[in-house]
């Protein structure tokens, strides 16, 4: 029997996701679940204005916004020529090779895996603070495991059954944000009233605008996930590039207005100040004095659903990077199998949430801290990982399309492209040269994590040179098994 013959084939039911499962709406839901709006604004964006920029981040979001639409040109056309659940790993494979294809892939693993093992110790820490109170005193890894149990159980059904869930929680907390953003405006603001200045250059670009970046770049991880679900899309080449325009755009308006407003309550003079006094009320400070004290408590609640939507957003993409690799021969084929009655990546849902197990597992062990080291060491890992993986794919989709024939714009297939790949690497040193800083620690381990993640993809390169030597028949079939 020949290799490929004892591959089941990629158009066999069992190997092929859900097709026609999720709209437009479900995809702008799992990106924007994925960037976590009450977890971004409230969480990430006081640091931002405490030790970047001050007034001037809601414009770096809208500098970050315009980056990722750059990214999405080229993006977008390339999803017409390439699909399938490996996305990132599936467009570096076309564009630059295999090697870098699978290095690729690994390093986006690590990523996702990254991401979804901080938010893990984020929920476990605001779980065990908010239920404490209520009588329920439980470490915060216990909360954690129950929502991997939760989370594992969502995966296993058909994807719109997680996308009904991502768009409630979405739509949740957003509500609450928007709430607070137009009393904000409609009152008048704060004692400077209300002005533009956050947008104005000497604004943006002040002193600190490197910083500012590190955590605002931060709040778009999850984009991939627009194309990642190309092969359970309805109509995917008309899904796909408006589901990643929408959300981008969604996301960067949505980020940049929410904190103009709190600009706009603080005042552009003092909202660096008052940011950095009080980094974990910055915003439950304004809701209080705007809205009154239930505001508050249902941002607090809102926050732990945000978590648990973001978790299951990255679950989701882990999943079916796990698939893609089982059914390119690349891991255990049994990854590359889909549930008979939901259509959705089980085995792979199972084995990353064991992975993810374990890697909890081992931080309790070490008594490490949820939020300090946990979520803190995880986000700025997956920082660098995030931004190591797009550079990849910008350069891929330069090359793509100087071999392939097509009829786009040269703005399409080569300035936006290169024009997008020049600030992802001037983001990728600017989150590399404050490291200590977006993880709260000048340990060697943060210290070495941009080493790491060119280490990991290093070694995937190896692995598939490995198997073109080992195994020529599979090392040939790389990639093509998404076309």
């Amino acid at each position: 029997m020949t290799l490929e013959a004892s591959i089941p084939a990629p158009s066999s039911p069992e190997r092929r996701l859900a097709k026609d499962s999720v709209g437009l709406a479900h995809i702008v839901f799992f990106v924007v679940a994925a960037a976590a709006p009450l977890t971004a604004v409230v969480g990430a964006s006081p640091a931002a204005f405490a030790f970047g920029n001050g007034a001037g981040v809601p414009g770096a979001f809208v500098l970050a916004g315009l980056l990722y639409l750059l990214f999405s040109v080229g993006f977008t056309a390339m999803s017409r020529h390439v699909g399938g659940a490996g996305a990132f790993y599936t467009y570096i494979t076309h564009g630059i090779g295999k090697p870098a294809g699978v290095g690729g892939a690994f390093m986006a693993l690590v990523t996702y895996s990254a991401v979804q093992i901080a938010i893990y110790g984020l929920f476990g820490f605001f779980m065990a603070n908010a239920i404490a109170p209520l009588g329920l005193v439980l470490p915060w890894w216990a909360w954690a495991f129950a929502a991997l149990v939760a989370v594992l159980v969502c995966g296993q059904r058909n994807i719109a059954f997680s996308g009904a869930i991502l768009g409630v929680c979405m739509i949740a907390e957003i509500a609450i944000l928007l709430v607070l953003d137009l009393a904000i405006v409609f009152s008048g603001g704060g004692p400077e009233g209300i002005s533009f200045s956050s947008f104005a250059p000497s604004s943006v670009f002040a002193p600190g605008l490197g910083v500012a970046l590190v955590f605002v770049i931060g709040s778009f991880i999850g984009f991939e996930a627009t194309a990642i679900f190309g092969e359970e899309a309805e109509d995917p080449e008309k899904t796909i590039p408006r589901a990643t325009y929408v959300a981008v755009l969604l996301i960067t308006l949505f980020y940049a207005f929410s904190t103009w407003a709190i600009v706009q309550f603080y005042g552009p003079g003092k909202v660096q100040a008052s940011a950095a006094a009080s980094l974990d009320s910055f915003y439950f400070t304004a809701a209080n004095s705007v809205l009154g004290a239930w505001s508050s408590q249902a941002m607090n609640a809102l926050l732990i659903t945000s978590l648990f939507a973001c978790i299951l957003s990255f679950h989701n993409t882990l999943n079916r990077y796990f698939f893609a690799l089982g059914r390119e021969g690349l891991a255990a084929q049994v990854l590359g199998k889909v549930h008979a009655k939901h259509g959705s990546p089980y085995a792979a849902g199972l084995l990353q949430s064991l992975i993810a197990a374990v890697v909890l597992g081992l931080f309790v062990i070490f008594g490490a801290d949820p939020y300090t080291v946990v979520f803190s060491w995880m986000a700025a890992l997956a920082g660098i990982g995030i931004l190591l993986v797009q550079v990849l794919v910008s350069v891929a989709i330069i090359m793509f399309f100087r071999k392939t024939p097509n009829s786009y714009s040269a703005w399409t297939t080569m300035t936006a492209p290169m024009l997008a790949l020049l600030g992802l690497m001037g983001s990728l040193v600017l989150v590399s040269s404050n490291l200590s800083l977006l993880s709260g620690s000048e340990s060697l381990i943060v210290k070495a994590f941009p080493y790491a993640m060119v280490l990991v993809g290093i070694l995937g390169a190896l692995f598939a040179i490995r198997i073109k030597r080992s195994k020529p028949a599979l090392y040939a079939s790389l990639g093509k098994v998404f076309e």
